[in-house]
């Protein structure tokens, strides 16, 4: 194939895969794959499609030495394209499940913020890639929906993330960019064979395709058909979810009861997709079943799975933010300005149409609580005896984890509301008050 086939196969496949885009974002960190995706974008823009908005963004998570020097490399070049960049600066903090993954999290809601419209975000992840990560998937015991590997096309938040290089070697690449005569940048911990990611790449892949050369097409094509058996089940699955979710999210254990055990797993592999998580392992997802599902109806069961838990509350299950407790907090408030909640648990607004309690006597300081003892006694609004808060929770179908996490409004040692779910008679706006109003903008669970 001559230099300028070369350059437009690689060129004709980015501009059939964004045939129906007009703003992209692409994904710059200037190494070598994201180089020729954006030139090839340039290219299709000066001489295909001159009114293609096409923006660029330098993530800078300032991990390595050099993070400086490869941002003004981005800069140069873009400039020297007439390509608008962004330089989003992200602070990368470990967590649990390490640097890498932190960084990447980081970066997604950069990408996020700088997102808008009909934007889609382009990446430059090439079909050697798409082998590796079918390779780790297959490492990790995964089965078809982790083999799928990477798709072309997937929501990325509200917006669309699209990979027009899936079916694009690295040889391919290498060769456009020394075509072109392209610049770029070398992240020296590409060539440290302890990431598994690296390892891959530097030792097996070079030996698998020396040995067939084919390979790498073929472990996308695999890749392709688990990723088309997975929508085939997507679809015949689709009702039966639809059917056990309920408008919180929550899914019905008794339902899943009813399933075969393998479509019971599908059905929860899918519902914890539906809500972004990463999928669970085999032993995770029989853990949650045995373990939080079918445990004994007096437990309050839970686990945890990343950033995330999930509990059960009458027959259904629920997945969860980790949460910090707060039952010991307690805030003073004038009733004049809003009052944000601990916990990202929303705010207080006053003046505003929501759950309308008597005013304040000059003596009754205001505060808002978390906890209060459950055999309490509370008389509330629209009941003609008496409950213990405890009692009362259970009464009103309020979740376990929520009952130390709802805002109590307190005048001086009274309890007056527990705002969103009741008022106490001591609470009642009465005669001439005209009472306060009290807007409760919660986070939902």
């Amino acid at each position: 194939m001559s230099d300028e086939a070369l350059c437009n196969d690689v060129i004709q496949q980015v501009d059939a895969t964004l045939k129906n885009d007009d703003r992209i974002l692409v994904a710059y960190s200037g190494g070598i794959d994201s180089s020729v995706l954006l030139h090839a974008l340039m290219t299709i823009r000066g001489k295909l499609r001159p009114a293609l908005m096409l923006r660029a963004v330098y993530v800078h998570h300032g991990l390595s030495k050099h993070a400086g020097e490869w941002a003004e490399h981005c800069r140069l070049q873009c400039e020297k394209w007439n390509i608008p960049l962004q330089i989003a600066y992200v602070n990368v903090e470990p967590s649990l499940t390490g640097i890498e993954a932190a960084a990447r999290e980081a970066r997604y809601q950069a990408l996020s913020y700088l997102l808008s419209d009909s934007d889609v975000l382009v990446t430059a992840q090439h079909r050697d890639d798409q082998c590796e990560t079918f390779l780790l998937a297959l490492k990790r015991g995964s089965g078809p929906a982790g083999l799928s590997a990477m798709p072309e096309r997937m929501m990325f938040g509200d917006y669309q993330q699209v990979r027009p290089l899936l079916n694009v070697s690295r040889q391919q690449i290498e060769d456009y960019a020394r075509i072109q005569k392209l610049r770029w940048v070398d992240d020296d911990s590409n060539q440290d064979a302890r990431f598994d990611r690296n390892f891959l790449r530097l030792n097996i892949l070079p030996t698998l395709e020396q040995r067939w050369p084919q390979f790498s097409r073929m472990v996308s094509r695999s890749a392709a058909l688990c990723a088309e058996q997975e929508r085939l089940l997507d679809e015949l699955l689709a009702p039966t979810l639809s059917r056990l979710v309920d408008v919180n999210s929550a899914i019905d254990i008794d339902g899943l009861s009813s399933v075969s055990d393998s479509q019971r797993r599908a059905l929860l592999r899918r519902w914890l997709s539906q809500q972004g998580m990463m999928m669970p392992s085999q032993d995770q997802l029989e853990k949650l079943w045995w373990e939080v599902a079918l445990s004994q109806q007096d437990a309050e069961p839970q686990l945890r799975l990343g950033n995330y838990q999930i509990r059960r509350y009458q027959q259904r299950l629920y997945l969860l933010p980790i949460m910090q407790p707060v039952d010991e907090i307690q805030l003073v408030w004038d009733g004049k300005s809003t009052l944000r909640l601990p916990d990202s648990l929303g705010e207080l607004t006053p003046d505003e149409p929501g759950e309308v309690v008597r005013s304040p006597g000059a003596d009754e300081p205001v505060t808002v609580r978390f906890s209060a003892p459950g055999n309490l006694k509370i008389h509330i609004v629209g009941r003609t005896h008496s409950r213990s808060l405890k009692k009362l929770w259970q009464e009103l179908d309020v979740p376990v984890w929520l009952r130390q996490r709802t805002p109590l409004l307190f005048y001086g040692d009274k309890l007056i509301a527990a705002l969103g779910v009741f008022v106490t008679v001591e609470g009642q706006r009465q005669g001439d008050d005209a009472g306060w109003n009290i807007r409760y903008q919660k986070k939902s669970y």
